[in-house]
């Protein structure tokens, strides 16, 4: 199945991926990770109907979007840069980071982690945060703003229902540079790895 949607945007409403700037707060909405997660638990199982009720799997194979929420973001005029994490949170921060030629500190103890991720991590034992970074499906948005606009766009998406928004880092002008600082202060690189449509 190709769809091809075509619409029109106002030019000064136009939230770009190519906008972000040093010093810039890093937000983003819902829990990164629990889509590929999902998939994952269906790879692995030999008898996958079984797990169609699992609420990762079903995160999965039913995903949501954000396009209202970020149609409001937008509206508001608070954001520098937008983009959804339908390729995976590090792919597509990465493509932040490429297309305003700026890097990204991200802080491990402020990644969103659901009960369902920590549970899984557990049961893989891996460090929690590997899960949020993964490939993945959940069309959750990522976005950058100033700061002194972080509440009042955690008040404009609350009122979209529940929709958690976490601010999990900083925009930094090492272009193309992503680190993550653990809970204990140690930086480890990462690569902005995600879905690529080409390969």
């Amino acid at each position: 199945v190709d769809i091809t949607l075509i619409g029109e945007v106002e030019p000064d409403k136009m939230v770009r991926r190519s906008t972000a700037r040093p010093g810039d707060a890093i937000l983003v909405t819902g829990y990164p990770g629990e889509a590929a997660q999902g998939l994952r638990m269906l790879l692995k199982d030999p008898h996958p109907k079984s797990l169609f009720r699992h609420p990762l799997v079903r995160t999965y194979i039913r995903p949501g979007h954000r396009a209202d929420e970020g149609h409001a973001i937008a509206q508001a005029g608070l954001a520098t840069a937008m983009i959804d994490t339908s390729d995976g949170f590090l792919g597509d921060l990465g493509h932040i980071c490429e297309k305003s030629r700026v890097g990204a500190l991200l802080y491990e103890e402020y990644l969103p982690l659901s009960p369902l991720l920590k549970e899984a991590a557990q049961k893989q034992g891996e460090e929690p945060w590997r899960l949020v970074f993964q490939d993945s499906d959940d069309y959750e948005l990522i976005l950058t703003c100033p700061p002194e606009h972080i509440q009042e766009v955690k008040r404009i998406l609350s009122g979209f229902g529940p929709c958690p928004v976490s601010r999990v880092g900083e925009i930094t002008d090492a272009t193309g540079s992503i680190i993550l600082v653990s809970s204990d202060g140690k930086s480890t690189p990462l690569t902005a790895t995600g879905w690529n449509h080409f390969t």
